[in-house]
């Protein structure tokens, strides 16, 4: 698939994004087409309408929804990447980008490429995050049979997580509950979120070097914060 250049707003850091393939039920591997030259578009606030775009198989000619490309820059911004419309003719065919966060070339041991799971609903929210720290190296990932007040959705040997499917950023409050809950438990914390984080949440988790992760509707979720570039870096 192509990759189109893509500039934050917010930062103005520049990016160069390929829209992650799915197997169309043909068998096909399908994306959404990239509109070169469009501008990336800042998202405030989620709506589930404008979170699925109609992709056409170029093999079979059906018609699907998929999840719209998305990005999060390292400043925490969250990007909607544009799409061309279904019936606008196709670009030239190009070389693809990775659809996976890529380890330092002095990792010893690369990890394989990350699998995502398409997120429909919350649900498949905290099936996504369960699905990304196990490919990080966590051990016995798994959910609370009850949920916690303090809003666990995942531990795992020396984990506590929490994932916030909401259309809200998280917000300071939630981030200071999950460390304290990681402190109470000796463990270490996680944050997974589908909106990103307001500053002061994002500020105050780089101060006690909690990871915070942004999942787009594909399931792949990307490190916002240093302690989360870390993470990825060195695995569990």
């Amino acid at each position: 698939m192509k990759s189109v250049p893509v500039r934050c707003p917010v930062c103005s850091r520049e990016h160069t994004y390929a829209a992650p393939a799915y197997p169309c039920p043909c068998g096909a591997p399908t994306a959404p087409p990239l509109l070169p030259g469009a501008p990336a578009v800042q998202v405030v606030r989620r709506t589930w309408d404008e979170d699925w775009v109609t992709v056409r198989c170029t093999a079979c000619d059906r018609r699907d929804q998929w999840p719209q490309p998305e990005l999060c820059c390292p400043c925490g911004t969250l990007l909607r990447i544009p799409v061309r419309p279904m019936d606008e003719p196709a670009a030239p065919p190009g070389p693809a980008a990775p659809a996976h966060i890529p380890l330092p070339r002095t990792a010893a041991h690369p990890r394989p490429t990350f699998r995502p799971r398409t997120i429909r609903t919350g649900h498949d929210a905290v099936s996504a995050a369960a699905l990304y720290l196990t490919w990080l190296g966590y051990r016995e990932v798994a959910r609370p049979r009850t949920r916690p007040a303090g809003g666990i959705d995942l531990r795992a040997t020396g984990l506590v997580a929490q994932v916030d499917a909401t259309t809200r950023p998280v917000e300071l409050r939630a981030v200071e509950c999950l460390w304290l809950n990681a402190l109470g438990a000796s463990a270490a914390g996680v944050f997974f979120s589908l909106a990103g984080y307001v500053a002061e949440a994002r500020a105050r988790a780089d101060g006690i070097g909690l990871p915070l992760f942004v999942m787009d509707l594909d399931g792949t979720p990307q490190p916002v914060n240093s302690p989360a570039d870390e993470l990825v870096s060195t695995g569990a």
